[in-house]
């Protein structure tokens, strides 16, 4: 089976060193054997999570449409920028609105059944390291398997060519192992 794989970053900015990773471990599993669709959560820009807001304005149009793309794919593949050692702002909001209940249906049903795999890049020597402790976490609560592999990407400010790929043939392998691991354990999932 050919696994359907959403993968994003959770970073806004445009040059994103974790919008660049993703990029890469995207075209990675696609030569996996994976079908991934990468998303720019930029594109689904949402208010700042208030349950005041939620009341009086239901769920915002654009978490419909996340929840619909999680939904849709067997799997999830997120980098995430670490912000002050945890996981960024934009990321943690992001997963709040896909999680809230809409139209009878639980919140955690978009993550239902996902397998996801853990990336992150920074400019610093642990390379996002400790945030993925706080993405595993979340995702874990809301009923994701997430692979105990992960892949963090220290001084990622010089990782990069000018095209977006890694320079590093090792870490462009790290990150080809993780992303077939991620389309071997989620095609074997999403076939049972």
């Amino acid at each position: 089976m050919q696994p359907k794989i959403l993968a994003f970053a959770g970073s806004a900015r445009e040059d994103s060193l974790n919008k660049k990773l993703a990029r890469v471990a995207a075209a990675a599993l696609r030569e996996a054997g994976a079908r991934p669709t990468f998303i720019d959560l930029r594109d689904y820009a949402l208010p700042l999570y208030d349950g005041d807001l939620e009341a009086a304005q239901g769920v915002p149009g654009n978490a419909l449409e996340l929840k619909r793309l999680f939904r849709e794919h067997d799997g999830l593949l997120v980098v995430s920028p670490e912000n002050n050692g945890s996981v960024s702002a934009l990321l943690k909001n992001t997963l709040d609105w896909i999680s809230r209940p809409h139209a009878g249906e639980s919140g955690t049903v978009p993550f239902q059944g996902k397998v996801a795999a853990l990336l992150a890049a920074s400019p610093g020597a642990l390379g996002g390291l400790r945030g993925l402790v706080h993405v595993r976490a979340i995702l874990q609560s809301l009923g994701v398997l997430v692979l105990a592999e992960q892949f963090a990407l220290s001084r990622a400010h010089e990782a990069f060519d000018a095209s977006g790929a890694l320079k590093d043939e090792r870490q462009q392998a790290s990150v080809a192992a993780l992303a077939a691991r991620l389309t071997q354990v989620t095609g074997r999932l999403a076939a049972q």
